[in-house]
C-alpha cells in the first residue's frame, strides 16, 4: 500500500490541505496519507526543512514525502523529485530538501512529464495541481527516470550546516521547541570528537564549557548544553526556557571554539 506524507505551511483553516489530499486520492485511492505538519510558519523554508529532517526519516523506506513551502510558486523555480536515503521527496526546488541532500548518492529530477500534472495547473497552487499528482503517480510506480531531466544543482539552504572557521565552527539556532530549548545546526559529534576544552559561545555573551548527557544532570534553573534527540548541539535551561532566558531565537548566532593549544 503506497505511503505518502504531507508537509506544508498551509495551516488547517483553509481548503488547501484537503484539496491536496483529494488530488492524491483521486489518482491513488489506496494510498495511506500521513500529515507531518501543516503548521510551519508561512514561507519558512528552514522550519520546513527541519520537520522533514527529523520526522520524515522515521518512516519506512519507499515512503514518498510531499512537502510544499513554496514562496516562489508560479515563478521560474523548478519543481523537483529527489531520491535520497531510500525515500522520494516531492516539492519545490528552493532548499526545502537541503538535509536530504546531505545523504550521499542522491538523485534529483525536474518534474516535466505531462502525466505527472493534474487536469489544470494554476499559477498559485502547485501543491494541488503539480506536486500532489506527481507524488501519487510516483507512489504507484511511475518510473523515477521518466520524471524529467536530471538536476545536478538543487538549491541548498546555507543555514543547514555550520561554517568552519580557523577557531572552530560558526553555527546558529535552527529550531526552538515549545519548551524553549534551542537546537543549533552544530552536530553533536563535533563536540565529542574534540574532547575537553571546547567553548560554546552564544551570541548573547554566555559561554558553556560542559556537555550534559541529560537535562537532569543540571541544577534547577541552570543553563546547559547537551546533544538532543536530533543529534545536534542544544542549549536549554533546567526547568525553564532558554529562549526566554537568553532572548535568543532562530538564526541566533552560536560559535563552537576549539580547545586552546
Amino acid at each position: 500500500m503506497p505511503l505518502i506524507t504531507l508537509t506544508s505551511d498551509f495551516g488547517l483553516q483553509d481548503y488547501y490541505v484537503g484539496a491536496m489530499r483529494g488530488a492524491i486520492l483521486r489518482l491513488a485511492p489506496e494510498a495511506r496519507l500521513v500529515d507531518l505538519s501543516h503548521c510551519i510558519p508561512p514561507q519558512d523554508l528552514l522550519a520546513g526543512a527541519w520537520i522533514l529532517r527529523h520526522a520524515a526519516t522515521e518512516f519506512p523506506p519507499g515512503t514518498v514525502h510531499l512537502a510544499v513551502v513554496d514562496p516562489g510558486v508560479g515563478s521560474a523555480r523548478r519543481p523537483l523529485v529527489l531520491a535520497s536515503g531510500g525515500y522520494l521527496w516531492v516539492g519545490p526546488d528552493n532548499g526545502l530538501f537541503s538535509f536530504a541532500l546531505q545523504t550521499p548518492g542522491w538523485r534529483a529530477y525536474e518534474i516535466y512529464h505531462p502525466e505527472l500534472r493534474g487536469p489544470r495547473l494554476s499559477s498559485t497552487f502547485h501543491g494541488r495541481d503539480l506536486f500532489a499528482p506527481a507524488a501519487a503517480h510516483l507512489a504507484t510506480g511511475f518510473p523515477l527516470e521518466s520524471v524529467g531531466p536530471p538536476v545536478s544543482d538543487p538549491v541548498r539552504l546555507e543555514e543547514a550546516s555550520p561554517r568552519r572557521e580557523e577557531q572552530g565552527l560558526l553555527g546558529q539556532v535552527i529550531h526552538v521547541d515549545r519548551f524553549g530549548n534551542l537546537t543549533t545546526n552544530i552536530p553533536g559529534e563535533a563536540v565529542a570528537s574534540w574532547g575537553e576544552g571546547w567553548r560554546l559561545c552564544l551570541g548573547t555573551g554566555q559561554v558553556l564549557t560542559r556537555l550534559c548527557r541529560t537535562y537532569a544532570e543540571a541544577e534547577p534553573g541552570a543553563l546547559l548544553a547537551l546533544v538532543g534527540s536530533a543529534g545536534l548541539l542544544e542549549v536549554a535551561v533546567k526547568g525553564g526556557s532558554a529562549a526566554r532566558r537568553l532572548r535568543l531565537g532562530r538564526r541566533g548566532e552560536v560559535r563552537l571554539e576549539l580547545p586552546s593549544p
